[in-house]
């Protein structure tokens, strides 16, 4: 087929989901009910660690970051189901990834920030204070989210690069490189060698962090004579490498396994469980497991109740 015969795409549509009515309904319906509690569950974090001065530490003020990106990574999903004919122009397409690959990858950073915390904290707790200063902190947070606009940028670029032709129809629910690039009528080759160059790099840096960074941590837990002192300090570990263990287990499966390019049919399920679960479960793996935190929501609340009942009782009087 010669070019001037080629009928070029401009937009998408993305089929990811069921097109039966009462399924799509359905589908609606559960993924709205967890993008609420999703939302409501990072940004009330984020507020909590806002409002609250004694959440004003390194671990907190990642982890309030880290809740704010997967918030983002929560809003990519319920365009498919807002739009009736659930087309998406090239553009949107393009945006609709640049924001998720910017939280995905702010994220990884975020993650290896938290690790080299707790090692600090755990290793060296006389010199948390001087190590983890906070020009340390903001420097390590900024450089998260550079890094988390500068890969979606060479990604997004290089798709300027492709031309699609014949089926315009995407098999996911939000707009992801791998299934574009099985659009493409032209060779992706050098999209997917900076996807495992770039990506590649990502993981390989922030997941190394984590496990030379875990590496000390158990040595110094092991190394610890007092039972208390290893359950307490393996306690305010597990938490966060709970998340670590999810996160990267769905990227690396995503991104890296074998024919990930042509196994169109494993990324929904993947895509739900690092775009949708994840971001749920993340304010109940820290906030549940975290006895600073539930101390501060019982004192709010618990000041709330009490303004409740002195604001009745002042109109009773009244």
């Amino acid at each position: 087929m010669t070019e001037d015969n080629q009928s070029f795409t401009t937009e998408f549509i993305l089929i990811g989901f069921t097109d039966h009515p009462d399924m799509k309904t359905l589908l609606f319906v559960v993924f709205f009910a967890i993008y609420l509690v999703t939302m409501v569950g990072n940004l009330g974090l984020v507020a909590l660690i806002y409002m609250e001065r004694r959440l004003h530490t390194p671990m907190y003020i990642f982890l309030g970051n880290l809740a704010l990106m997967d918030s983002c990574c929560s809003c990519a999903m319920l365009e498919n189901f807002f739009s009736k004919d659930r087309r998406i122009s090239l553009y949107e397409c393009m945006a609709q990834f640049y924001f998720l690959c910017l939280a995905e990858t702010a994220d990884c950073f975020l993650l290896a920030a938290m690790a080299y915390d707790r090692y600090v904290a755990i290793c060296s707790p006389l010199q948390y204070h001087t190590v983890m200063s906070k020009k340390l902190c903001i420097q390590m947070t900024t450089g998260a989210y550079i890094a988390g606009n500068l890969h979606p940028i060479v990604h997004v670029g290089l798709l300027f690069r492709l031309t699609f032709c014949g089926s315009h129809q995407i098999n996911h629910f939000f707009c992801d490189v791998l299934p574009i690039y099985r659009l493409s009528c032209v060779d992706p080759y050098i999209n997917k060698l900076m996807i495992i160059i770039l990506a590649g790099s990502v993981l390989i840096l922030t997941i190394t962090i984590v496990l030379i960074s875990y590496f000390y941590i158990l040595f110094t837990i092991f190394t610890m004579k007092s039972k208390e002192g290893r359950g307490k300090a393996l306690s305010t570990c597990v938490s966060h490498f709970l998340s670590v263990s999810i996160f990267y287990g769905s990227l690396l499966f995503m991104y890296t396994r074998p024919n990930s390019l042509n196994e169109g049919d494993k990324d929904i399920p993947v895509a739900i469980f690092y775009t949708l679960v994840i971001p749920l479960l993340n304010p109940f793996i820290y906030s549940l497991r975290n006895k600073e935190v539930i101390n501060v929501m019982k004192r709010i609340i618990k000041k709330r109740q009490f303004f409740n009942f002195s604001s009745r009782a002042s109109v009773t009087v009244v």
